[in-house]
């Protein structure tokens, strides 16, 4: 089974993202802060991971940044999930290595359709 870390600060966004990616059949590892995140990536090496840009400590582009940079976690796909919707700030997210940016507020089901779309490119 496929698995996404979703991380994000907010217990509301982070619980809404994990019950629809498990109700895709996607297996679901939820964190609230930056180095949880980079903590379970390194540990259980998903295959993609949706990071919120504005947690405590690390930010969602700190992580993004290190998982890049980190040769076990390089190839892992990521989405930014965030309320920063600056031409600066979507920028920043794909300078730091991310695949797509997703801005808040979302829709679940295109958030979902987002994420099936990018493992079935990173599959062919």
């Amino acid at each position: 089974m496929t698995t996404v870390l979703v991380a994000d600060d907010d217990a509301d966004i982070r619980d809404l993202v994990a019950f629809k990616l498990e109700q895709a059949g996607l297996d679901v590892l939820a964190v609230g802060d930056g180095q949880a995140a980079v903590d379970t990536a390194r540990a259980r090496l998903p295959t993609l991971a949706v990071l919120d840009v504005s947690m405590p400590g690390l930010s969602g582009i700190d992580v993004c940044r290190m998982l890049r940079a980190d040769p076990s976690t390089a190839g892992m796909l990521i989405i930014m999930l965030t309320a920063r919707v600056q031409e600066q700030d979507v920028e920043g997210g794909f300078s730091a290595g991310a695949d797509d940016y997703v801005t808040k507020p979302f829709s679940p089901r295109e958030l979902v359709s987002r994420i099936q779309a990018l493992l079935t490119r990173a599959r062919t």
